[in-house]
């Protein structure tokens, strides 16, 4: 980095774009079902019907439902991500960083999320959750994001541990 690179304010500028919560259900439709009631009622949103892009070696159908997902920005993604991250105790792997300011890790169980009691009627259900993080700019017209803006994996693991206090195994 140049000299004027490193001290512009922008460059020092890290925060949660999104939080993405996927559970896969495999094409089960009651996995499916309660994996909807699930998702509403720890976020309160309204989440989506993933469906196989193509015929797989496991013989799901295209088009078939096989998980639920939802989105969350802004405010409610930063208080769902520190939610998630006490169920994880604080602990993410190196390992789930990408180059692009993105971190996905596992909650094996939603009874582990803090305030979230066991619904016989869900059972039990992991969940993955997808962070994506970026610096305040603009995209460019393709939609991609310019490399002067990405955040680095060395920056998004110096990024969590100091704003949300986490340790990187």
């Amino acid at each position: 980095m140049t000299k004027d690179k490193a001290n512009n304010p922008m460059r020092k500028k890290i925060f949660v774009e999104k939080v993405v919560i996927n559970i896969g259900c495999a094409g089960d439709r009651e996995k499916i079902e309660r994996a909807l009631k699930l998702i509403n009622k720890i976020t309160g949103r309204k989440p989506v019907v993933t469906k196989s892009r193509k015929r797989s070696t496991f013989g799901i159908a295209r088009g078939r439902p096989v998980g639920v997902k939802v989105t969350l920005r802004g405010r409610d993604a930063v208080e769902f991500l520190k939610k998630a991250l006490k169920a994880v105790d604080n602990k993410l792997k190196a390992s789930g960083f990408d180059d692009w300011g993105n971190v996905s890790f596992g909650v094996s169980e939603y009874i582990y999320l803090p305030e979230v009691k066991y619904d016989p009627d869900i059972g039990i259900l992991g969940m993955d959750v997808c962070v994506s993080l970026r610096r305040p700019g603009a995209y460019l017209k393709n939609g991609r994001l310019s490399r002067r803006q990405r955040v680095t994996k060395e920056e998004a693991i110096d990024f969590m541990k100091k704003t949300f206090n986490v340790d990187i195994a």
